[in-house]
């Protein structure tokens, strides 16, 4: 109806592709670099060999260091340019604190807020979790593990929940692929996570604020042993 009535007034449609386009192009490709370990903690990033590299312009990967600086996957420091920042295990325990307790309220939340059809997609995203498992994918496990959190931080009915967690979602992924690289930590979570599915369909939400946290703390347990002592 909006370009009907467009065309009626006679105005113009522009559907050229915006630089927004590659903009957004380079920060998902530098996101996945710096997820997947491309660029180590501490690495410089020389803004000459990163044009080449994606070929794109300097004002274009700039506009993008900052969508990446804002998510706190680089930091520009004064003089020195953008580097990979050093995660700490103190920074990355806060983390997991605030994850248990938002984890664990929106978890209960579901029990009493999800329809059944969100149930039902809510399994079909843990079994994709469990495939990933399954095949020890280290990158389709962070991917499916985003995509079950995210129906239960959709629908737990709190949006600021849902904020908080969506800023972390960066470094929670680079941390989940710390945990899960150890031996049976993968599968271990499809069965963390497996409750936490079942005391929401079940409607438990006590059972189901239970289960997510203890998930959260299993996780920080094994990647602590991933940090240097």
């Amino acid at each position: 109806m909006l370009v009907l009535e467009e065309l009626r007034w006679g105005m113009e449609l522009d559907l050229r592709i915006t630089r927004k386009t590659v903009q957004q192009e380079v920060v998902d490709k530098l996101r996945q670099a710096i997820l997947s370990g491309t660029f180590a903690p501490g690495h410089r990033l020389v803004e000459a060999e990163l044009c080449e590299a994606l070929g794109v312009s300097r004002s274009s990967l700039r506009e993008a260091l900052r969508g990446l600086q804002a998510e706190h996957l680089i930091e520009i420091i004064p003089n020195r340019g953008p580097h990979i920042p050093v995660l700490t295990w103190e920074d990355a325990e806060e983390i997991y604190e605030v994850r248990e307790l938002l984890e664990g309220e929106a978890a209960m939340r579901c029990a009493s807020r999800m329809s059944d059809d969100d149930i039902v997609e809510l399994e079909v995203r843990l079994e994709a979790f469990h495939r990933a498992a399954r095949d020890e994918n280290p990158d389709d496990l962070a991917g499916t593990a985003a995509a079950f959190y995210e129906i239960i931080l959709s629908r737990c009915g709190n949006k600021i929940i849902n904020q908080v967690l969506a800023g972390l979602l960066a470094r929670i992924s680079y941390l989940r692929k710390r945990s899960m690289s150890l031996p049976g930590r993968a599968i271990k979570s499809y069965e963390e996570m497996r409750a936490i599915y079942e005391a929401i369909a079940d409607r438990n939400a006590r059972d189901a604020r239970k289960v997510a946290m203890k998930h959260v703390a299993n996780a920080r347990a094994a990647a602590k042993q991933t940090f240097p002592v």
